[in-house]
């Protein structure tokens, strides 16, 4: 079976805090190695680049490429997701916050996993969600920012706003619909960029930004840009 990798965006000798960017990307018939050519995982490259250049240092940022493509019921991306996690622990220790920024499947992957040991926040990104997925997760103490575009025809917003409604039982969420927004994020795209950066840092570094994710953070759940 191919084996999860971790690709180095920003590694500083004493980050105050860890990103996991997670790709997205359709099954294949197979086990179908992940490639980094491949466009679902080169669209989160600028998303993991613009993090680490607006933390200035401060956080250490890795993109994994998960196992295999698609979700393999034998072996998910939510177990490439606790591989990883715990490659940077090693790295860097145990105590610092962790934020999971996902596209797609990689969106489903970071929100299964909001109860893995040190994740802080979350950034679901047009997340390929079942609407019943959260049930049962413990997602306590947890920011999570659902940013999903209202034109999107491969995942469902109306799925991924199920899983938010149980998340906010247990979790800060904020619901963002980007109108005529597209699954790929290509329209639009800076959009989806700002405002994954912007969150991973306040929720990560404590910054205090305005605009939509500062309204998030004040307490809206549900906004519509």
């Amino acid at each position: 079976m191919p084996q999860p990798r971790l690709i180095e965006t920003a590694a500083p000798q004493d980050p105050a805090g860890l990103v996991l960017v997670l790709h997205g990307g359709a099954a294949r018939r197979g086990e179908v190695a992940v490639s980094p050519t491949q466009l679902s995982v080169v669209r989160m490259i600028p998303i993991a680049a613009r993090v680490a250049r607006e933390s200035s240092g401060r956080l250490a940022v890795f993109r994994l490429l998960n196992s295999s493509r698609g979700w393999d019921t034998q072996h998910t991306p939510v177990q490439d997701v606790q591989w990883a996690l715990e490659q940077l622990r090693q790295r860097f220790g145990e105590q610092l916050p962790i934020c999971l920024i996902g596209h797609s499947l990689g969106g489903r992957a970071a929100l299964l996993s909001a109860d893995a040991d040190g994740v802080r926040s979350i950034v679901a990104l047009a997340p390929w969600v079942y609407p019943n997925d959260a049930h049962g997760l413990d997602a306590s103490g947890r920011q999570i920012l659902f940013v999903h575009g209202s034109r999107d025809r491969v995942a469902k917003p109306s799925s991924s706003a199920a899983v938010a409604a149980t998340m906010a039982r247990t979790a800060e969420i904020g619901y963002v619909t980007i109108t005529g927004g597209k699954h790929a994020m290509l329209r639009h795209g800076s959009e989806f960029e700002r405002l994954a950066a912007d969150f991973t840092l306040a929720t990560l570094l404590g910054t205090s930004p305005s605009g939509t994710v500062g309204r998030v953070l004040a307490g809206e759940t549900a906004i519509r840009i």
